[in-house]
Formats: C-alpha cells, structure tokens, sequence
C-alpha cells in the first residue's frame, strides 16, 4: 500500500515540475503554404522557432525557421555553422523587407560586416522562400548535408533593418543575441542494447525460504508511511488545482 501511494505521490510531482507554460509552443504553430515538419523545437532565445525534418537517405534537411525580426523593417536568419558554433564562418539565409518587397538572401559569414560576406554557401540550398505576418518573418528552406550527418551546429538571429543599399544592420549584443547558437541533433543517439547473456543473474540459493510475516513493528511503520504519504498526496493535488 505505501509504494503504491508513493507511486501516486511521484506522479502527482513530475505533473507539477511539466508546467503547461514549458511546453512547446511551435507544436501549435503551421504554416499558410501547407507545409508539414516532422519536428519542432523552441528555440531558447529570440522568441524563435525552428521546424525541421531531415531525411536520412538522402542528408537532405528541410527547415522552417521563425522569429520575429527586432524592429518593424528588420531581419531574421537561421544559419549552419560548419565548423564552429559561433557566427564566423555561419552558412546564413537571411530574410528581411525590401521596398516593400520581402527578399531572401544567402550569406557566407565572415564578420559583423555584411559586406564583406560572400553570397555563395558550402551547401547546396533550395526551395528558398519567406513569409511576413503576424509580426513574424518565416524562412523556409532545403540544404544537402555531407553523407551521414547526425548533428549541426545552429546559429538564428534578428537584426534591426537594413541600409538603404540593401545590406544588413548589425544586430544587437544582449545576452539574447550573444547567445542564440548551439546543436541541432538530426538523429537520436541510441543507448546500448543489453543481451539477456549480459542481463544479471539471480544468485541460486540451496533452498527457498518462505517469506517471514510482518511484525508488529513493521505494521506500525507501514500505516505510518502511508499517512505521511496521504497527506503528501493530499497537498500536491491541492498544488495541481491552484
């Protein structure tokens, strides 16, 4: 009776550390083009978004990525970094309104400088495409990975607008800027498998003896645990009401 309401008492708080305010946000989220991801991830800065389906078969990633840009004319960007997980070297697709046009641009990443970029990415990309509504920019995209890739390294951000020539804005420095980077895992790692060979075995006994009964004590012990256990049950459930 007691493991069992210890049981219910667990249960009651993984319920309570879920709050419904950490569930992801993107799960809700689609799109005006009909496009469908197989999964979603909120990003932990920039109030960004990134959906993604990667087809193993062929290293070919599908993205749908979006924030919203830092000022009303700004702009977005999600971006691979082949080689570091910072913004130097960053493979970047770069979305923003220009003349009242939205444009979508690609950037090989070298400095806050943009134009000192070169437009020409290490990976094959296409299906370029965006959308502005809501006070969000949507960048959709396709890149060809190498053979076999198993994890990115992820690289999004939001700038406040763009020069009269067209070029980017520096972004800004806050720690929500600074760091709005780190790894997309495209496939899940696998833990090892245990053979029954390998599974511990029970240790034989010459005979088996039967099980003593409890003893007063125990009795008293078991009624206390299962009070203490009620009333942990009892506050908790008040918790999840509240």
């Amino acid at each position: 009776m007691a493991r069992l309401c210890f049981t219910f008492v667990i249960i009651l708080a993984l319920t309570l550390m879920v709050s419904p305010t950490e569930s992801q946000t993107c799960t809700s989220q689609s799109f005006t083009n009909g496009k469908v991801f197989t999964n979603c991830t909120d990003l932990p800065y920039l109030n960004a978004y990134l959906h993604w389906t990667y087809n193993a078969t062929n290293s070919s990633l599908s993205i749908a990525y979006i924030a919203p840009p830092a000022m009303p004319d700004g702009w977005v960007s999600w971006a691979i970094n082949p080689n570091s997980t910072g913004m130097s070297g960053a493979q970047a697709l770069l979305a923003f309104k220009f003349n009242g046009v939205m444009t979508i641009k690609t950037y090989n990443i070298v400095s806050y400088n943009f134009t000192t970029a070169g437009f020409n990415l290490s990976y094959d990309v296409w299906d370029l495409s965006t959308e502005n509504s809501n006070g969000t920019i949507t960048i959709f995209a396709q890149w060809k990975l190498k053979e076999k890739t198993e994890k990115v390294n992820q690289v999004w951000q939001v700038g406040p607008g763009v020069t009269p020539q067209g070029w980017p804005m520096k972004h800004g420095f806050s720690p929500e800027n600074l760091n709005a980077y780190g790894t997309l895992q495209l496939v899940k790692a696998e833990g090892p498998v245990i053979s029954p060979a390998d599974a511990p075995q029970p240790v034989a006994s010459g005979h088996d003896a039967p099980a003593p009964g409890p003893s007063g004590s125990s009795r008293i012990k078991e009624r206390v645990n299962v009070g203490v256990c009620l009333n942990l049950f009892v506050i908790l459930a008040s918790l999840i009401a509240f």
